[in-house]
């Protein structure tokens, strides 16, 4: 008597079905790891102050874009890395030319493109003159010679009289800043990669049952 027994197929069919499972596992595994982890940093960002604008320049991408595989990535960054960044290493920073950083006081207001406006701009949006006056003591400033008006800000005075104006500080100049450490995106990071292997799991078993 002769008995055969062939398991071929079957075995074939069923690790190319746990093939399949673990491309679905790993692919979305990195998918939740990579949206938990834009999360996790957009919210340090907001929590620090940094403001929501900031906070949206973190981005994810998965990879594949389509389909699933065991190889499968996820990538999350940030469209304003050199502003993050320096929130994160908390960098010491000084002046390309070797000169002073000015820093501007409430009183200068800010650019009209965004962010902090340099003395020059401000002399030719105002038409006023900048006036260096050195201090042993603490920042050297700029000032100029104008009056407040109501939201705080440096401008012209009309006064023929003198009357209300006020010697101004406009900007602090300083020949260092040592940018404060706000972000710590190393910490998010690591915990993300350190739960990849649980999420696997986690996804895999719940595709069995």
């Amino acid at each position: 008597m002769k008995i055969k027994l062939d398991l071929a197929p079957d075995l074939v069919a069923a690790m190319a079905a746990e093939i399949a499972a673990g491309e679905k596992a790993v692919s979305a595994a990195m998918r939740v790891a990579g949206a938990d982890l834009k999360t996790s940093w957009r919210g340090q960002i907001t929590g620090a102050g940094l403001g929501t604008r900031l906070a949206n320049s973190i981005r994810l991408a998965s990879f594949p874009k389509s389909g699933e595989s065991l190889n499968a990535a996820a990538l999350v960054w940030s469209n304003a890395p050199v502003i993050v960044g320096a929130h994160d290493t908390g960098p010491l920073i000084r002046s390309k030319s070797g000169f002073w950083l000015a820093i501007p006081t409430p009183a200068a207001g800010k650019s009209t493109r965004g962010g902090r406006i340099t003395p020059g701009e401000w002399e030719r949006r105002t038409g006023l003159r900048l006036r260096f006056i050195y201090r042993r003591r603490g920042p050297s400033l700029l000032v100029a010679e104008g009056r407040l008006n109501i939201k705080g800000r440096a401008v012209a005075s009309k006064s023929k009289t003198g009357r209300g104006v006020a010697t101004v500080p406009i900007f602090l100049l300083v020949p260092q800043v040592k940018l404060r450490k706000r972000l710590d995106l190393a910490r998010d990071a690591e915990r993300a990669v350190d739960g990849v292997p649980g999420l696997i799991v986690a996804k895999w078993v719940e595709d069995l049952f």
